[in-house]
């Protein structure tokens, strides 16, 4: 499991350099001004709708049937099961895309009601261009989740990348398009259509590649809809609050649409490099054990994951709520992208982090509940953390701008978390025993003394790179970076030696 966890880490840490590189690219040619928001607006739309049916809803209702199916009754099975599905998800997705490109402006109108003139237009055209972008990758998600559910990971972890690749090679021959805005939105469907053909061609040479069958309601594609409703609901809980982000920015101060995205981009480093990738080794791992009536070591597995997932995920925590405004100035402050468009960005990013334990470990809870074929306590956590969440970005866009919508998402995903971990342990979900918590008492030390390192250093160090004429932000940040690091790794290793702590695989 831990090799599977590392290989998906890598390849998304792959996906997120480059997509740093993008952003980075972006952010010096676009700015933080109203073609770089109309943009954004473009690129979160069919993005919405990719994590409510690709890899929210039918991963979690398609991995635990498709492994049932294989489980039970073979390989021919679940061929026929899969190529059943293709068939569904082709017809939907279609009727969904030409529904989108009819009434493309009132859907933007929707997400973005700030806008107004010529921003509105762009931002139209630009997601008439991206739309096209949620069926392929749809397609693409499936077929990830058939080789996650056969053991194969490499793929469906590697093929995110393309996407920053296509954007980079747009943007470089943004002379081509009309704006450089235009070249980033054809960035994004062309990648669409990258990540697919990659994905099919590691589905055949797996031999999990299934071609359209006629639908036919059997037992298996009924159970499989009774699933994906509530995983649907509850998919729509998150992106709501995402919706509601983007809608309550839009009628801020200007550059807030901008300053919600590139802090957000930064906070989906850990959630992408750690804790999606758990999420998505655990869920296969634990459908497995518990179809074939091995709960306990499906709990021992859950286990070993949160803890992996939280030992990763804390020194990024360290980093966001000390030194946030580092990190936005030396990642991102260049070209059009200002010192105000990096305060603003830090702001939200510092709010993000506050949420940061809870969003990394929400994959590993909702496992619990996934992999007995349950999405319906998912649905109410999400939905009840939701409400809670719409609530505070109301209360708080006012005094706190951009940074209160990221706190609110924040306080959101505590609440999420908090209900999936008490109903997962009350009904013998998930066991938590008290070598558990005690690593985890240690990695909570070890991140706070990181923290307190990094605060240190920034201080102590500037002076020390002042002398270079450029990338001070960006020397700073390495040398506070390994300062906290070498705090994180002493005080860990000597916390766990102090308790008698290995860390095998028992």
């Amino acid at each position: 499991m831990l090799k599977n966890i590392l290989s998906i880490g890598a390849w998304t840490m792959v996906s997120r350099v480059t997509g740093f590189a993008r952003d980075a690219m972006m952010a010096a040619i676009l700015g933080s001004g109203p073609a770089a928001e109309a943009f954004i607006v473009a690129f979160r739309l069919p993005n919405h709708f990719r994590a409510i049916f690709g890899e929210g809803a039918f991963n979690a209702a398609f991995v635990p049937a498709y492994a049932r199916v294989h489980e039970q009754s073979g390989n021919a099975a679940a061929r026929l099961f899969l190529g059943r599905i293709v068939s569904l998800l082709l017809i939907s997705q279609v009727i969904l895309l030409g529904l989108a490109l009819l009434f493309m402006p009132q859907l933007v109108a929707l997400l973005a009601p700030g806008f107004e003139g010529e921003r509105l237009a762009l931002s139209v055209t630009l997601t008439r261009i991206t739309f096209p972008y949620l069926l392929l990758i749809t397609l693409a998600t499936l077929y990830g989740g058939v080789l996650n559910a056969s053991g194969r990971f490499t793929a469906a972890a590697a093929a995110p990348a393309l996407l920053n690749v296509a954007m980079i090679g747009t943007l470089a021959c943004a002379w081509v398009f009309p704006t450089a805005a235009h070249a980033a939105a054809w960035g994004v469907t062309i990648s669409g259509v990258l990540q697919l053909a990659v994905m099919l061609w590691a589905a055949k040479r797996a031999h999990v590649l299934a071609k359209p069958e006629p639908v036919h309601f059997d037992a298996p594609v009924k159970g499989f809809f009774s699933a994906l409703g509530p995983a649907t609901i509850g998919s729509m809980g998150v992106q709501i609050a995402l919706f509601a982000d983007t809608i309550i920015a839009s009628v801020l101060s200007a550059g807030a649409v901008a300053a919600l995205y590139y802090a957000d981009r930064i906070n989906q480093l850990p959630l992408g490099i750690i804790g999606i990738a758990a999420g998505t080794v655990l869920l296969p791992e634990m459908s497995r054990l518990v179809a074939a009536g091995r709960t306990d070591d499906a709990h021992a597995a859950q286990r070993r994951t949160i803890f992996l997932t939280w030992l990763m995920a804390a020194p990024f925590l360290a980093g966001f709520i000390t030194v946030p405004d580092l990190i936005m100035r030396a990642l991102f402050m260049r070209g059009a992208f200002t010192a105000q468009s990096a305060d603003a960005a830090a702001a939200a990013l510092y709010a993000y982090g506050i949420g940061l334990p809870a969003v990394v470990l929400i994959r590993s809870a909702v496992a619990s509940f996934y992999s007995r074929g349950d999405t319906k306590t998912p649905l109410w956590a999400s939905l009840s953390a939701v409400a809670v969440n719409v609530v505070f970005k109301v209360l708080l866009m006012g005094p706190l701008q951009q940074a209160g919508l990221a706190f609110a998402t924040s306080i959101g995903a505590w609440i999420n978390l908090g209900i999936l971990v008490v109903l997962a342990t009350r009904r013998g979900y998930m066991v938590l025993d008290r070598r558990f918590w005690s690593m985890q008492l240690g990695i909570a030390v070890a991140t706070l003394l990181m923290g307190v390192a990094m605060s240190f250093a920034e201080s102590r160090l500037t002076p020390l790179i002042a002398w270079l004429p450029r990338g001070q932000e960006v020397g700073l940040l390495a040398l506070v970076g390994v300062v906290g690091s070498v705090v994180y790794v002493g005080t860990t290793f000597a916390f766990f030696r102090a308790l008698g702590i290995r860390l095998g695989r028992r």
